[in-house]
């Protein structure tokens, strides 16, 4: 029954763009198990990002599944505006030159970058990636230079491999070498007070997050426009985010791993410990962390390759929240299948995922230091495993109880139902809690309902009312039948509780 109505625990990111952008194509997504759309403005433009949006708010009531919005910076990547779109042949051992002198019109000898710090930054020897998509996936259409000298301003590089450069942009990435651009560009920042403000986000996922400071700053920004309960998810796709990964996961409110650009900065031998060390110390305080870059050969494929399949099981396994897709759906022939086969993956994996073990590490390495509110979390997870629940329900108004639950990875879906909160400005009170719904659409095991702020009651909300929706709403999509137990956790005055309820 669950799969009638939940795909999998595990929380997919679709990537909306060229291949994925009607109504009908977004509305399949949404049931095939997309809980979070991402809109990436390293390409394409607002306006563009705009229009796929408003079908995604078609979608969304067309289908009757809730949907979360992030933004994705563009931060300091570097880009070759290929304003022809011309394909760029490029042949093994030849030499090209990528030069800071924008009249110079991209070619097979030279290509401009608008920057003219990469002459300084590089050295005879050192690895340039090249490429629409870079060189993880597609490597016909991606080139591997290595850095022969510098003249001036000028980069001369040896080209490794041959292959035709597509596209209207295309990306450079500087292997292990620091590119002194901003992590939250002028153009980061405009695109955030306008498209992410206009369109109320939920997510803000800050590329090329480099320090714990890059995260502050953009915190700090949102504060300063008035937007600061959106969430900030650092992107970490390089050596120097990865050297400073326990200070930027102090700041960030979640972590994607980016594995497309941090297979390109680490030998790939390496790629795997990082992302287990990521993944278990997100674990271990109780932040979601999405992995990418899972499946290219989805992009042109009605299949992944095994190797892919058990890439994903195996993240899930270490206890990811999150698969985020970019190329095979923004680009890719095949994006509602890409979703509907890493849902089936992802709930293969759930079933044996060892969730006592994880109980265990969690409780022993804070034990010392549990609050009230997280002991009484943490039990509820276990009541639940013994007396066999079908599903557990939370109160919540900014969703942390709901976080608390998650991290202790039940095996049962958990609904958070999101109290709204009376707020005020200089204009008038209203209620919230749509944002903090919709920001548990990012976390595993959980799915939020928005309670109605006069349920059942003349003088507020009554969470007798909330519960019996909630179970009224579990029964008619199949996850909860007569006599099945639910365990309920809430927060009663100032403390929180634990119940078991019976339906009937």
């Amino acid at each position: 029954m669950l799969q009638n109505y939940i795909t999998s625990l595990t929380k997919i990111v679709g990537t909306l763009g060229p291949k994925s952008c009607s109504v009908e194509i977004i509305e399949a997504c949404l049931k095939a198990g997309m809980s979070v759309a991402r809109f990436d403005f390293s390409w394409l433009d607002g306006e563009y990002h705009q229009k796929t949006l408003d079908n995604l708010r078609m979608a969304v009531k067309k289908s009757g599944k809730l949907c979360a919005v992030m933004l994705d910076t563009m931060g300091p990547q570097l880009h070759v505006s290929n304003n022809t779109g011309n394909p760029i042949e490029l042949r093994a051992e030849q030499r090209l030159i990528i030069t800071p002198d924008m009249t110079k019109q991209p070619s097979s000898q030279v290509l401009p970058v608008k920057y003219d710090g990469l002459a300084k930054a590089v050295k005879k020897g050192d690895t340039i990636f090249l490429g629409q998509y870079l060189f993880t996936g597609s490597e016909k259409t991606s080139v591997w230079l290595e850095v022969v000298e510098t003249g001036g301003a000028d980069v001369i590089c040896l080209v490794k491999n041959s292959a035709v450069l597509s596209g209207f942009i295309i990306t450079i990435h500087v292997s292990q070498v620091r590119i002194n651009l901003p992590t939250l560009s002028d153009t980061d920042k405009q695109v955030i007070c306008d498209w992410g403000a206009r369109n109320s986000v939920s997510f803000i996922s800050l590329s090329h997050t480099r320090h714990g400071e890059d995260v502050q700053e953009l915190r700090a920004f949102l504060k300063a426009n008035k937007l600061e309960d959106i969430q900030i998810f650092a992107k970490i796709e390089n050596v120097e985010g990865l050297k400073h990964f326990d200070n930027i996961l102090n700041e960030a409110d979640g972590i994607i791993l980016g594995r497309g650009n941090l297979g390109i900065d680490l030998p790939p031998e390496k790629v795997f410990l990082f992302q287990k060390s990521a993944i278990h110390k997100c674990n271990m305080i109780g932040k979601p962390i999405m992995v990418s870059r899972v499946m290219d050969s989805m992009t042109e494929n009605l299949r992944p390759t095994r190797a892919e399949a058990t890439d994903i099981a195996n993240a899930v396994l270490d206890g990811t929240d999150g698969i985020l897709l970019g190329a095979e759906t923004f680009r890719g022939q095949y994006p509602v299948e890409a979703i509907e086969t890493v849902g089936k993956i992802c709930a293969e994996a759930e079933k044996v995922y060892n969730q006592p073990s994880h109980y265990k590490r969690l409780v022993s390495s804070i034990l010392e230091s549990m609050t009230h509110a997280e002991a009484v979390a943490s039990s509820a997870v276990r009541v639940a495993a013994k007396v066999k629940a079908a599903m557990l329900i939370v109160f919540t108004s900014s969703g942390r109880a709901a976080r608390l639950i998650a991290k202790y990875r039940p095996v049962l879906p958990v609904f958070a139902v999101v109290i709204p909160r009376l707020s005020a400005n200089s204009i008038k009170w209203t209620f919230n809690g749509t944002l903090q719904a919709r920001q548990l659409l990012g976390v595993r095991g959980v799915y939020p309902i928005l309670a109605s702020p006069y349920g059942g009651t003349t003088g507020g909300y009554s969470e007798e009312f909330g519960l019996k929706v909630t179970l009224e709403h579990a029964n008619s999509v199949g996850l909860l039948k007569q006599n099945d137990k639910v365990v309920i956790f809430q927060k009663i005055r100032d403390s929180f509780v634990v119940k078991v309820h019976e339906y009937v």
